[in-house]
Parts: structure tokens; sequence; C-alpha cells
């Protein structure tokens, strides 16, 4: 029996409607992050990007509503979250320019050519494997958990499949930003920290950080996005990017 029939579904729509998306109704569920991700990857038209653990699909399909004409591939570890991207690439009209692969990072599939997006994006697992607490649906826990390939080799396989001068971005929890940087270190620059505030007197849980394969510019640690006013409505900045906006944070420029 195929392993998506065993999965019930649900057929949600993100990114103000624009974006319909069939996932699972128990296991990993798109929430704002990947939206988020996606509208931080600056793409130019006839540009290609790559979606390293795309999930059902939902960030780079946001990308994909946001830049019309740029081509855009997935790679997805479990085979029944990538047959619901490719489902869901189909359901929203996007299959002549974006595809997906089932794979691994360790051992990715001979279809994706290195060095050869101009922008890789990802929203890798965001607990290390040591870490308690873990997920009791084993999808989800894929998804949440670091399992053969740590943070390191989600930056290594960022860095691979990027050509030179091309942006790489990823979205992590704040408490791994150390993680992020060391791995960037000496490969990466032009590096930009943009941490996402809950509310503006809360702590940062979530970065997203940019950097560009083979500069040497400075790292820039930027004021962040506010994600929510007091009442927890969606402050303007992020209601922007969360219906189809790029993400311009305070102190980057347009």
């Amino acid at each position: 029996m195929n392993e998506l029939s065993q999965v019930e579904t649900t057929e949600d729509r993100i990114l103000d409607g624009q974006v319909t998306l069939l996932q699972p109704r128990d296991g990993y569920r798109a929430a704002v992050d990947p939206v988020l991700l996606a509208a931080a990857v600056r793409a130019e038209a006839g540009e290609r990007a790559l979606d390293l653990g795309c999930g059902v699909g939902a960030a780079m399909l946001c990308l994909g509503a946001r830049c019309p004409d740029v081509h855009i591939d997935g790679l997805e570890l479990q085979p029944h979250l990538a047959e619901l991207a490719r489902r869901n690439v189909e359901a929203n009209g996007t299959a002549d320019r974006m595809r997906v692969l089932q794979g691994d990072i360790l051992n990715p599939p001979s279809e994706l050519e290195l060095e050869s997006y101009a922008h890789v994006f990802a929203n890798p697992p965001y607990m290390s494997g040591d870490r308690g607490n873990h997920p009791p649906n084993e999808s989800k826990k894929i998804a949440h958990v670091e399992g053969d390939a740590d943070l390191e080799d989600w930056v290594d396989a960022a860095l691979k499949f990027c050509r030179r001068k091309g942006s790489i971005t990823f979205i992590q929890r704040a408490d791994r930003l150390a993680e992020l940087l060391i791995g960037l270190e000496g490969r990466a620059g032009e590096i930009t920290v943009f941490p996402l505030w809950p509310k503006d007197d809360e702590d940062s849980h979530r970065v997203i950080v940019r950097a560009r394969k083979g500069i040497k510019s400075p790292m820039k640690l930027m004021n962040g996005l506010t994600l929510h006013n007091d009442d927890g409505s969606y402050t303007d900045a992020a209601d922007a990017a969360l219906r189809g906006g790029a993400l311009h944070l305070r102190g980057e420029g347009k």
C-alpha cells in the first residue's frame, strides 16, 4: 500500500489564500516559519532556487507566488511529504517551473546540480538529536529533530549547491545561531542576521540568517522583525510578509 494512502490530510491556504496546501492532519504542518523564510529570499526573474527539506512545499510555493519567473527545485527526505509537495505544485499550477525530488541531503539525487542555484534556502530541524521531549509522531519527529544530518551538514549542503556569490537563507532557533555562524565562517560573507521577536518585550526564539557564498563582506545584525502586537495580532510588517510581500526588516534597505 502506498504510504501516502494511509495519511489523512487537510487542504489549507496560506499567503493570504494565494497558495493551496495539502498537508497531513497529524505530524508536521507548515506554520509561519516557511512563509517568512520564503519572504527573506531575494530572488529575481530567471534565477534558479533550491528548497532543502521542502516538506509539503510551503516555502517554495510561497517564493514562487511572489517571484513567478523563478524556477524552484525542492528536496524532501520523507516520501509521503515529497509526494504531497508534488501534488501541491500541480494544484497551484506551478509544475512548469517547479519540481520536487525525494532524497537525503547527505546523499542527494543526481538531478540536483552542484553550484547551480542562485538561492538555496532551508527550514532544517530545530532540535539536535540529544535534546529531550521528541514529538511522538514519527514524521513530525523527523521534521523537528536532527537525524543523521546535523546543522553543519545542512550548511554544507546549501553551500555545495549554491553558485558563487549566490545566497543561502536559513530559519533556525535563536539558540543555535552560533552553530550556523561557525558553519559559514570563511565560506560565506555578507551574513545578515534577522531576529524574529514574538513581541517587542519578549526574547527572540527564531532567527533568519542570510549569507552569500564566496563573499567577504562583514556580518550585519539587524533590528529584526516583531511578529505580534500586544493584543496578539500581527504587526504591519509581519502581516505584509505573511500575505506575500518580501521581508523588509527594520534597518535593512528596500
